[in-house]
């Protein structure tokens, strides 16, 4: 079985390949369980620290048809496409939101209508394509209406991967993530990046800048609790899903006066009083359009979990990334 993890040298890519890895095999499009014997991850950087015989590494410009006709080849049973413009980047560069998030999704779509035989295609598309006035929670049926051009984009990808799954090209799945934290290393240009910094620089015994009210609320969950539900996003039979090809992910809503004081039960009051509140307008104008609160019920009934609060989320990071001094 050959995979594609696009942005397979980001931090959830690298993760999802190495629990690939570790799974050694996965079903395909036609239900049937297969070795993986290719993994493939293809980004603008070749990533680090995989050392398999499986694992081939492929660098270059998704939005480059030529390029994704060679990452695509005619035995690829499964495509993860992760890769994304985060929703800061995309908001400040329109150009570059369109080429990485729209551009590249449908340059792997064209390419996967190909194949003899319709791939697996894992969309990962965001909470970001809601927004406006909303029921609390939101139902799974609520109405696309994103209030960025990341959202905009994302939803434009959903519409691509339902209707290239009706038409019989690819077997599709587009999963809504909440926001992922706490991920490790350095902050992004993802609106969301406070979400991690908050909990992730405190704790290396750097000072935190927090860009929105200690009221505002996210739906979120930890880095090893989504990759399981992207596999069970992949596992999942097509004739589960019905009308539809997109599932809201589960995750838990927590406002961010909530994160800072479950870091200081963790972690204590020196800890915690390292983030420092200064108000960003323009991180809370993307932010707050987000909803933070949905009844998941699809994905809940394929399988899918959410963390228990942020207290493990904080633990979890603790275990899996944070570095060791």
């Amino acid at each position: 079985m050959r995979i594609i993890i696009t942005g397979g040298a980001g931090f959830l890519g690298a993760r999802l390949a190495r629990r690939l890895l570790e799974l050694g095999s996965l079903t395909d499009s036609r239900g049937r369980s297969r070795a993986i014997d290719k993994l493939l991850l293809v980004d603008v950087v070749a990533a680090q620290g995989l050392c398999d015989p499986r694992v081939l590494h492929l660098t270059g410009d998704l939005a480059d048809r030529r390029f994704v006709e060679q990452a695509i080849s005619t035995d690829t049973d499964t495509v993860f496409h992760l890769a994304a413009a985060v929703s800061g980047e995309a908001e400040a560069d329109f150009d570059l939101g369109m080429r990485v998030n729209l551009d590249a999704t449908r340059a792997l779509l064209d390419r996967c209508r190909l194949l003899s035989a319709p791939p697996k295609f894992v969309f990962a598309s965001s909470l970001a394509v809601f927004g406006g006035l909303l029921p609390d929670p939101v139902p799974d049926d609520a109405p696309l209406n994103p209030q960025a051009s990341y959202g905009v984009q994302k939803a434009i990808g959903e519409y691509l991967v339902y209707d290239m799954t009706r038409k019989g090209f690819v077997d599709g799945r587009s999963l809504r993530l909440p926001t992922v934290t706490v991920r490790p290393g350095k902050p992004n240009r993802a609106a969301s990046s406070f979400a991690s910094g908050i909990v992730r620089e405190p704790l290396a015994g750097i000072d935190a800048n927090c860009p929105v009210a200690a009221t505002t609320r996210m739906w979120v969950t930890a880095p090893r609790t989504v990759i399981d539900n992207l596999l069970v996003g992949h596992e999942a039979p097509a004739s589960a899903f019905g009308l539809t090809r997109s599932i809201n992910v589960p995750g838990i809503s927590v406002s961010v006066g909530e994160m800072v004081a479950a870091l200081r039960r963790v972690a204590g009051d020196k800890v915690a009083d390292r983030v420092q509140w200064n108000f960003d307008p323009a991180i809370d104008r993307i932010v707050s359009t987000w909803p933070a609160n949905f009844a998941p019920k699809l994905g809940t009934a394929l399988g899918m979990q959410a963390d228990h609060d942020f207290d493990s989320i904080v633990h979890a990071y603790i275990a899996d990334d944070m570095p060791k001094t």
